[in-house]
């Protein structure tokens, strides 16, 4: 029999979600939180009436990102068919909720100090070593709503800018968390999922390279087996922890042998796209199998690859699919600048492969519209070399 599945939110991941459901025989719709219509997410015209139609229809509802309103993520929690719940929504979209949950669960994470007035601001920079970053609580993503300070001099000024913030926010409950800047080695992230019956799988780390606070590059390749333990342990924990269903992200600075969380995402995640060509079920298929209560499929690496986003682009050069081992994944949405459209997954049989690819489609690939993919993948080739 068909399931019905509602997914909060109505854009790139609810489309893939749909995508990777049809072949399970699930029917996957779409809430536009903007217009409170349910939508097909591939062809949005279709409507299929508001939240309260779409819950009654659902036989489960998911959420495709963290800042859903909390009065919607209340109303499909009183449902019974939110996974996961709605504490672990809030939770992925309010740092002060995210850091809790670190520390009730002995998790690693940067030093910190919640700001809400000037008076915090002068006590983080007392407990806290400068450099310092300073993230808005709420509403972040993609490097947006972040001040840096480095030196004491400019600390006047960032407080200024942060208040001037605070002052216009109409989100309720904003504030601002303080961290520790970590001298880290890499970023990398897990992608894992739970079922309902607590049964847990995770898949290879990613290394991810990031461009303006917004992520360009991952790669999933073998990667050191502590690590991958580490990672994985902390995974459990957290997701345990909330008796958490579905696939959920956590984003990690290394520090030689130290994994530090950054943050968490309680959902699929754009560090796991590459899981479409590189694992045998993508981790869009596994999000759905998760909070339908099907068996979970492998989260094993089949074989090396990279992924590499679209941002604020609506065409590529055709001879990118001349490329072995190339898919491009569009997004159907309007150009503009800094939005991610679309991305392109390449594959290798071994490393060594998969970075001459890279460099291949960094050589067809406009540098302007694909800052830094050159140095990566050139860097990325001689390390294999």
């Amino acid at each position: 029999m068909m399931k019905k599945v509602l997914v909060l939110g109505a854009g790139q991941l609810a489309r893939m979600m749909q995508l990777a459901g049809t072949p399970l025989n699930l029917d996957v719709k779409a809430l536009d939180v903007s217009s409170n219509k349910v939508v097909h997410p591939i062809t949005p015209e279709q409507i299929y009436g508001d939240l309260a139609a779409g819950i009654i229809n659902a036989d489960v509802i998911t959420a495709e990102f963290e800042h859903v309103a909390h009065d919607i993520l209340d109303e499909c929690e009183q449902s019974g068919k939110l996974f996961p719940k709605s504490e672990a929504i809030k939770i992925g979209g309010d740092r002060r909720l995210e850091k809790a949950l670190l520390e009730s669960c002995n998790t690693a994470n940067a030093k910190y100090y919640f700001v809400n007035s000037k008076e915090d601001f002068d006590k983080a920079i007392n407990y806290l070593s400068l450099p310092i970053i300073f993230k808005t609580a709420l509403e972040g993503y993609d490097g947006k709503g972040q001040w840096r300070l480095k030196v004491a001099a400019d600390a006047e000024a960032i407080w200024q800018d942060m208040a001037d913030f605070l002052n216009a926010s109409t989100t309720v409950n904003q504030g601002i968390v303080a961290e520790q800047m970590v001298p880290f080695d890499r970023e990398i992230s897990l992608v894992g999922v739970r079922r309902i019956n607590g049964d847990v799988a995770v898949y290879p780390l990613t290394e991810n390279h990031h461009t303006n606070g917004i992520l360009t590059v991952s790669v999933a390749a073998p990667i050191n087996t502590k690590l991958q333990e580490q990672a994985g342990t902390v995974f459990k924990a957290l997701s345990d922890k909330l008796n958490y269903v579905g696939v959920m992200a956590i984003e990690f600075f290394q520090v030689g042998d130290q994994l530090l969380v950054n943050e968490i995402a309680p959902r699929v995640h754009n560090s796991g796209h590459w899981t479409q060509q590189g694992a045998d079920t993508c981790q869009f298929e596994n999000h759905l199998r998760a909070i339908c209560d099907l068996p979970l499929g492998s989260t094993a690496l089949v074989r090396p690859t990279a992924m590499v986003n679209i941002i604020g682009e609506d065409t590529i050069p055709d001879e990118v699919l001349a490329i072995a081992s190339v898919s491009v994944h569009w997004y159907n949405k309007g150009k503009r600048a800094g939005r991610k459209m679309g991305h392109i997954n390449v594959s290798g049989e071994h490393e060594l492969q998969l970075a001459q690819r890279l460099q291949n489609l960094a050589d067809i690939l406009c540098p302007k519209a694909f800052p830094d993919l050159n140095d990566f993948a050139k860097k990325y080739l001689d390390k294999q070399s």
